[in-house]
């Protein structure tokens, strides 16, 4: 059977290679193996490179890139085009978007971030929804929204002079601060930044005192700080506007977190009867301010691990500020005791 089965294949290969003859080429063909002499390859250069004619400056021709690119009629291809972000950003509409700021080509990339402080990583994690937890206040459906307090005041119509007058300030003040708006989602508190001063009365007779507090102010803040100086003369207090009398600094970003946390855990718990901040601190702006003393500055890690290096008797206390994002203090005040930062007394909005 398996003999019957083969037949018509040889059949059909017979029929095949009879129907397209194959031409055959005359002779005999010579592979690579029997040629008779294998091509030469030559490892080694005979001449050599210093040889060669040796190329002037007078003799090379300088052709100019912008002279080239200009006498040139097709565009280049664009793959040898760079992108450049653009300057300005023209709206969500334009065509021409901005890359974000985490590609390395945007104009307002910024490398990082390198850490991720303790402090800051509680406060997104824990604090934040905390504060809007407690902050919240439920408004039921169809409530009617409460009548916008009136700040300023407009005139009478005594005089006819003063019909068309600008309306006057809040009484006892011509600052208008911002209104107290409720916490949300959109506008929960937060650390902006932290400024520190130091007052040096002592420069004046001995310079030495604002190397010194310049020294401890940028041990304990990681940044150079710039020198104050007076802004007017006091004859009585031998004060001369524009001399040196201290040195500040401000702390933003992540720096700043790192800086409260180590004022709370660090420095606080060693002074001594220390109740914590007064009530009434604070600009009615949602910034926090307080003080230490000359003794108090020792409690600095910084300064603690090397406080030989520094005169005792010429370290001088500075006063903090907190900047948040809030817009009263008693906002401000929530988020700093939300931080550990306790309070004593009245507390005066």
């Amino acid at each position: 059977m398996a003999t019957l089965r083969e037949v018509p294949r040889v059949g059909r290969r017979l029929l095949n290679s009879a129907s397209h003859p194959r031409p055959c080429t005359p002779g005999v063909l010579r592979y690579a193996s029997t040629e008779a002499t294998p091509p030469v390859v030559q490892d080694i250069e005979q001449d050599s490179g210093l040889s060669g004619p040796i190329v002037s400056r007078e003799g090379t021709k300088i052709v100019d890139p912008r002279k080239r690119a200009s006498r040139r009629k097709l565009e280049l291809p664009h793959e040898r085009y760079q992108f450049h972000a653009p300057k300005y950003y023209r709206g969500p509409l334009h065509p021409i978007q901005p890359p974000p700021s985490s590609n390395p080509i945007a104009r307002d990339f910024e490398p990082g971030p390198f850490n991720l402080p303790r402090l800051k990583q509680t406060y997104h994690s824990t604090i934040a929804s905390d504060i809007m937890t407690m902050m919240y206040q439920h408004t039921p459906p169809g409530t009617p929204d409460k009548p916008e307090r009136i700040r300023l005041r407009e005139w009478d119509d005594s005089s006819p002079y003063m019909k068309n007058r600008p309306k006057r300030g809040p009484r006892g003040s011509d600052v208008l601060f911002p209104l107290e708006k409720s916490i949300t989602w959109q506008n929960i508190p937060e650390i902006r930044a932290v400024h520190i001063a130091t007052y040096v009365p002592k420069a004046k007779s001995n310079f030495d005192h604002i190397i010194v507090g310049r020294a401890v102010l940028q041990s304990i803040s990681g940044v150079r700080p710039t020198m104050t100086t007076t802004k007017s003369s006091v004859a009585s207090w031998g004060i001369v506007k524009g001399d040196r009398s201290g040195v500040k600094c401000s702390i933003y970003g992540n720096q700043a977190y790192e800086f409260i946390d180590k004022v709370i855990h660090f420095v606080f718990p060693k002074i001594k009867e220390w109740e914590g901040l007064k009530g009434s601190t604070g600009d009615s702006t949602g910034n926090i301010g307080f003080g230490l003393e000359s003794q108090d500055m020792q409690h600095f890690p910084e300064v603690e691990a090397a406080f030989s290096m520094y005169p005792a008797k010429m370290i001088s206390g500075c006063r903090i500020i907190l900047e948040t994002t809030a817009k009263s203090d008693r906002h401000a005040r929530i988020l700093c005791q939300a931080l550990g930062i306790p309070f004593y007394g009245k507390l005066v909005d």
